[in-house]
């Protein structure tokens, strides 16, 4: 059966999804839902996601929300097939939570980064136009791609984790969103620069990662 995604082709939570599935080669249908689109308060919507928000993917009889789990169940399903099994997403318990300590870390740390710099600062989207909160969303933006530099100065890359994993999917996008983001002085990265274009070496970052988006 052929999964089906629930989402707008733009948002940074989409993408992960649609940039999983180029790399294992999952075949798909995907459905425009959100901002400019049918809206996630649809009462349809909202029977499958009573949160409200995208991605929703369908796989037969599973509904499942949230993308980082998303891209773990499906790492877990298509990898081994894909991958040669451990490289994407290890089974190795240690070697696992280090590729799901980034992915979270990008979910919690980087959101509201994220939501100052880019939705405020960048769209000037309200509630997130706040001077203060586009000011420290800048700041806090910038540390964070700062310890990714650090991180990759340290293990010298190419990915976060040497090789390319789960962890590089959330982190990438980022990565984008750093690189795309507009209206403040940015210090220079060089590793990170380098690991931007290292993944753009992979079609799947170039069709849903660096695709012209931020």
């Amino acid at each position: 059966m052929t999964l089906r995604i629930l989402g707008r082709p733009n948002s940074f939570n989409v993408r992960k999804v649609l940039w999983l599935c180029a790399e294992l080669g999952i075949p798909y249908e995907r459905e425009d839902y959100g901002r400019g689109f049918t809206p996630c308060t649809e009462p349809g919507f909202l029977a499958l996601n009573p949160v409200a928000q995208i991605p929703v993917v369908i796989d037969g009889d599973l509904v499942m929300r949230e993308s980082n789990a998303i891209i773990r169940y499906l790492a877990s399903k298509h990898g081994a097939a894909k991958h040669g099994g451990e490289a994407l997403y290890p089974s190795d318990l240690a070697a696992r939570f280090r590729v799901e300590q980034w992915m979270d870390w990008v979910a919690y740390d980087l959101t509201h980064a994220m939501r100052g710099a880019f939705l405020g600062g960048q769209l000037q989207e309200a509630p997130w136009n706040n001077a203060w909160f586009v000011e420290q969303g800048r700041q806090d933006f910038t540390h964070c791609i700062g310890l990714v530099e650090a991180e990759l100065v340290k293990t010298g890359g190419p990915h976060i984790l040497g090789d390319f994993t789960l962890a590089d999917i959330p982190l990438g996008l980022v990565v984008n969103r750093w690189f795309s983001v507009r209206g403040f002085d940015k210090p220079a990265f060089p590793a990170t620069a380098a690991y931007y274009e290292k993944l753009s070496e992979r079609p799947g970052y170039r069709a849903h990662g660096r695709n012209g988006m931020p």
